[in-house]
């Protein structure tokens, strides 16, 4: 994998405004860091925002030090701002994109454009939570906000997001939510509050509050989720949008739907990353993304035509093929081109459903049932993977005696496919509830089974997220499920695999009931959608190298363990245990003098014979240091799928020194709404 190559002499000298205070209108004050050029002021520039929940003093340092000091020398000034109620800011942060967390953002850009340091034209960047808050600010049109870089970022956030994969309760609204949690109740740094650091953080762990309670409370798409979802009228947004994310993160899905819905300029990027900013992600190639970002800025917000508006809309990574694992440093692959989406070059190629077989070739209306055992999923991994730990799925072959298998013969050339697969089925329920998993693979000749894409679907969301309805047992519909976007080539050779179960855990939550299938072969079919190589292909320049600025410097007072993935399963009971294990080791950072530690498990246990037996369980120890100064504090929260709720149970304790400053513990019970 490129090295990233580490720049220190700049066009523009820097310098860093440690914390500064962003007034908002109701008196609450927001932190910010900011490094601009030394003569921004006789010579004003560009702002560029991010906007987030993550502690800029020492939780998103490290990626803060790459970025924004790069940004200011090339002549804009890098602005991280804490959200209020997190890091060093003060109030109250409630809930993930608040309207107070919009209004605030709307007040910190129109203070940018005040100063005499900037030259009244702000972009906004960010990835995952800032990812979607640009977007969402952007809906509101500040009149100084003139361009986005949103990467990993949702226009949805009931459907492409933690809550909820297709209807069915996700794994991670309980991973992502005690993570959330945790961060919600961290304390601020007394170097920069002062000695009110123990008012503020005593503010925050009795106000923050645990967010997965309302999270449990909405299972429908409802107005809770209609906000801060910009599918909702994309015509709010008439900025340039620059939609950046990886295949192996958890949203890749919107770029296609901001590309093919939003009204301005706009344009995608898709390569083989995680959820990480791509001039660092893992599985590589990585790419010069702050030389693009400026591209990008110089064109929207300097009004320097840099070439990127007369460029192809969308440019996407077709992988090549790669055996299964669980980790890889580089995907093979290549860059193509689409000039619009739905692209020119993208057409439907139909797989029928035979027993055991896939063919172009439309079968007998012959009917299979499947009934998985509730263990099904396990080799899936993380529904968001980082890339750098890992999370991704191993050889589905593991997934072969619980679901029902499909094959192609071995294909006799090869094929690409770019876009959504879509699963078009006609299948009866036993139950009311049900789900129904699909998962497509690539199988080599020995066997070897990995995974491209998958899509799960509550059979009660089978026509509408909020007006949902239960199954009618023994009543066949034909319903159409679709699929992860993918970007995957398929040699000649080998085969196209289509797996059907009613389980995906733990990417999942099961529903109530142990729902049989049956499946209508004649009826069902796999639409992939195959590209064809396209002459605007040939035409795409390389992406320039990895750049960043000089990287932080820290020293490590403890090693990390080693991460953790694994399964197990009690061979009296049946009990099956899958765990992750992420732990930071502890870490000074010499510029703050701040030591930090953090660790984490996730622990989902389940029986295969007993949805109700579904059980996860999350804990978060973090802690913060500096001489005679100590603060930490552990969370963990329990989520039960039972017959008939969801039972939530949280402890926390946070400490300051010996002191325990708050100690709670809580139990509640959601109704299931037919999940």
């Amino acid at each position: 994998m490129e090295d990233i190559r580490v720049v220190t002499d700049f066009p523009r000298k820097v310098r860093e405004i440690e914390n500064l205070w962003i007034p908002m209108p109701d008196g609450v004050k927001l932190a910010a860091r900011i490094w601009l050029p030394e003569d921004a002021e006789a010579d004003p520039v560009p702002a560029i925002l991010e906007y987030l929940p993550y502690r800029k003093r020492d939780g998103t340092v490290e990626r803060d030090a790459l970025t924004h000091p790069y940004f200011a020398g090339h002549g804009y000034a890098g602005v991280r701002v804490d959200m209020r109620g997190s890091g060093d800011s003060e109030g109250l942060c409630k809930g993930e994109y608040l309207k107070q967390e919009q209004d605030d953002c709307l007040a910190v850009i129109e203070w940018l454009a005040r100063q005499p340091w900037c030259s009244g034209s702000v972009g906004m960047i960010g990835i995952s939570w800032g990812g979607f808050n640009g977007l969402q600010v952007a809906a509101r049109r500040p009149a100084a906000l003139k361009a986005v870089v949103s990467l990993c970022s949702t226009d949805d956030r009931y459907a492409d997001d933690i809550h909820f994969v297709g209807g069915a309760v996700a794994g991670d609204k309980l991973r992502w939510g005690s993570t959330a949690w945790a961060i919600a109740m961290t304390p601020p740094d007394p170097v920069i509050v002062g000695d009110r650091w123990r008012a503020m953080w005593e503010q925050r762990l009795n106000g923050n509050g645990i967010w997965m309670y309302d999270w449990f409370e909405h299972q429908r798409r409802d107005d809770f989720y209609k906000h801060g979802s910009v599918r909702e009228n994309y015509a709010d947004i008439e900025i340039p949008v620059y939609a950046v994310g990886g295949w192996v993160d958890g949203y890749p899905n919107p770029i296609f739907r901001l590309l093919e819905s939003l009204p301005g300029k706009r344009k995608g990027l898709i390569g083989p990353w995680g959820h990480k900013y791509p001039h660092f992600a893992m599985p590589g190639p990585r790419i010069g993304f702050l030389q693009e970002c400026l591209r990008w800025w110089d064109q929207y917000l300097k009004g320097i035509d840099t070439g990127i508006e007369e460029e192809p809309m969308l440019r996407a990574w077709i992988q090549e093929p790669a055996r299964p694992a669980a980790i890889y440093d580089e995907r093979p692959g290549r860059w193509v081109a689409e000039p619009s989406w739905p692209g020119p070059g993208v057409g439907e190629k139909a797989l029928h459903l035979a027993p055991r077989r896939l063919s172009e070739t439309k079968g007998k209306d012959e009917v299979l049932t499947i009934c998985s055992p509730q263990t099904a999923g396990l080799s899936s991994g993380a529904w968001c993977g980082y890339g750098v730990a890992p999370t991704l799925p191993i050889d589905q072959r593991t997934e072969e005696g619980n679901a029902l298998i499909f094959e192609t013969e071995p294909l006799a050339e090869a094929i690409e496919i770019l876009g959504f697969p879509e699963f078009e089925v006609t299948l009866a329920s036993d139950k009311p509830t049900a789900l129904l998993s699909a998962t497509l693979s690539q199988v080599f000749a020995d066997g070897a089974a990995s995974r491209v894409s998958y899509g799960i679907l509550n059979l009660s969301h089978r026509n509408d997220d909020l007006a949902i309805e239960p199954m009618v047992p023994g009543k066949a519909e034909t319903i159409r499920l679709t699929l992860r976007c993918c970007g995957q080539r398929f040699e000649a050779g080998e085969r196209i695999r289509l797996a059907i179960a009613t389980a995906h855990w733990p990417i999942v939550f099961p529903t109530a009931e142990n729902a049989t299938l049956s499946i209508h072969c004649g009826a069902s079919r796999l639409i992939l959608p195959v590209r064809d190589a396209q002459p605007l292909d040939a035409t795409l320049g390389a992406f320039l190298g990895p750049e960043s600025a000089e990287p932080m410097e820290q020293v490590v007072i403890e090693e990390a363990e080693p991460f953790e993935r694994s399964v197990w399963t009690d061979q009296v009971t049946g009990l099956t245990v899958h765990q992750m294990l992420a732990d930071s080791g502890k870490v000074l950072h010499p510029h703050t003098g701040i030591t930090v530690s953090a660790r984490h498990v996730d622990r989902f246990s389940i029986h295969p014979d007993d949805p109700n037996s579904a059980e996860g369980t999350c804990t978060w120890e973090k802690s913060y240091s500096r001489d005679d100064w100590q603060a930490s504090i552990a969370v963990s929260a329990t989520v039960r799928a039972l017959r008939d709720v969801w039972r939530m149970e949280t402890y926390m304790i946070a400490h300051d020194g010996d002191e325990v400053v708050v100690e709670r513990s809580e139990v509640r019970e959601f109704p299931r709404d037919l999940n």
